[in-house]
């Protein structure tokens, strides 16, 4: 009797740990100039072309696949389970994308596209994968950057899409806000009057529906801590500084740890950022909300792994990138990804 009995029990815990809801991951990667080989008339792509200073071929292109898949895939295996959104930023486009997740590794996730040809004089733009079993897409756009002091001035388009995750509504916005060419400061107000127009359609959002819970996302060009995030988008680094209108950026408590996506110059920055709504940071609408990151601390994760990293030279420790120059390094991205997760 005692023997039917806990073999009754532990078929009601296997059954209680099959129906349990995993953290749903949200990822952020810049994918380092991901181009195909060919020309596209009208856009500056000739540097990614077999005739260009890299020699960019079929089979660099391929090895660069490759090397997305494994570092994408590996993000899925940390959680037995594939992230329900990953946006990108750095891919030509649509293309490229479709021959990411055509890959083995990343194929049964069975991710949908949501992507935009953007006016970027390289070509360059940002997009999303979604899993359709999770995340219910009711509609996407791409919105233009503006800057009225600089009318004639091209970037990457904020790209935005929308629908429900367990019947709740979320709006997710994946942006890479202009460079520091010609310098921090002087480049400083194009990514503040990003952050604006940002936040200008966070609130939007927001208003028409408060239930509404939002994900931002991208390679932001500015660190956590700087005015472009925490004045241009009112995000704070710790949930109980959270109030209406305000966001949650968890990788500001990351970066005062001295953490970072990127190097330069011997220094760490973190531009690579997920930054939620008051809502999903504190529960307060709705069952889902940001979690820790596994049995981190930090509301906010790094992925890195050594394969991931250059391990000698003048560039020792920095991430192994695809090229430095025209020398190709078979490396996988100039930038660390970043990720979130969300449960009830």
């Amino acid at each position: 009797m005692k023997r039917i009995f806990l073999t009754g029990l532990f078929a009601s815990l296997i059954a209680v740990a099959c129906f349990a809801q995993k953290p749903y991951k949200v990822v952020f990667y810049n994918f380092e100039n991901l181009f195909d080989t060919i020309h596209d008339p009208g856009v500056l792509d000739e540097e990614f072309t077999p005739e260009g200073p890299k020699k960019w071929n079929s089979a660099k292109y391929t090895r660069k696949i490759g090397n997305l898949e494994r570092v994408l895939f590996d993000i899925a295996a940390e959680d037995k389970d594939y992230p329900v959104v990953i946006g990108v930023s750095e891919i030509e486009n649509r293309s490229v994308m479709e021959d990411v997740i055509a890959q083995p590794k990343l194929a049964p996730g069975n991710y949908r596209i949501v992507h935009y040809d953007s006016p970027d004089a390289r070509g360059v733009d940002v997009a999303f994968y979604y899993r359709p079993d999770v995340f219910k897409l009711e509609g996407s756009a791409a919105i233009p950057f503006k800057m009225p002091e600089l009318p004639n001035f091209r970037t990457r388009d904020f790209v935005t899409m929308w629908g429900t995750i367990d019947s709740e509504p979320f709006f997710f916005l994946v942006s890479h806000w202009p460079s520091r060419l010609g310098g921090k400061e002087a480049s400083a107000p194009k990514r503040l009057a990003a952050a604006k127009q940002v936040k200008h359609i966070v609130d939007s959002v927001t208003a028409a529906n408060p239930a509404t819970k939002v994900v931002v996302m991208g390679d932001l060009n500015d660190d956590a801590t700087d005015d472009s995030i925490v004045e241009g988008l009112n995000a704070k680094g710790k949930i109980k500084e959270v109030g209406k209108g305000d966001m949650f950026n968890p990788f500001i408590s990351l970066l005062k740890a001295g953490y970072g996506t990127l190097a330069y110059r011997d220094e760490w920055n973190l531009f690579d950022n997920i930054i939620v709504s008051e809502n999903l940071a504190t529960g307060s609408t709705g069952s889902l909300k940001i979690q820790p990151a596994g049995n981190s601390k930090f509301y906010g994760g790094i992925f890195r792994r050594p394969y991931m990293i250059q391990k000698e030279g003048q560039y020792k420790g920095y991430p192994l990138r695809t090229f430095v120059g025209n020398d190709f390094q078979g490396g996988f991205s100039d930038h660390f990804p970043v990720y979130i997760y969300i449960a009830k």
